[in-house]
């Protein structure tokens, strides 16, 4: 399972999860709909810092990447020119 699809199941879960729980307290209207509002920015936010977070790791796992290439080129170009000496 990859991890875009886990955060996405889970967020929509914990989303429906709140409003269920919502709905069933005893409550009036109107503060159910403010608690489901702040439940759903809570959770927004919290799925939003972990995709940055996400991306922010993949960001740094491609740098890394691109440097241990760049190096590998670089001793292959240099393996290579000492052959042709």
């Amino acid at each position: 399972m990859s991890v875009g699809k886990f955060l996405a199941g889970f967020t929509v879960g914990a989303t429906v999860g709140a409003v269920i729980g919502l709905l069933f307290a005893p409550q009036s209207g109107e503060e159910t709909r403010d608690m489901i509002s702040e439940k759903s920015k809570d959770i927004y936010d919290k799925a939003q810092d972990s995709l940055d977070d996400l991306q922010e790791k993949a960001n740094e796992v491609m740098e890394n990447l691109q440097e241990k290439g760049d190096e590998i080129i670089a001793k292959i170009q240099t393996m290579i020119k000492k052959e042709e000496k």
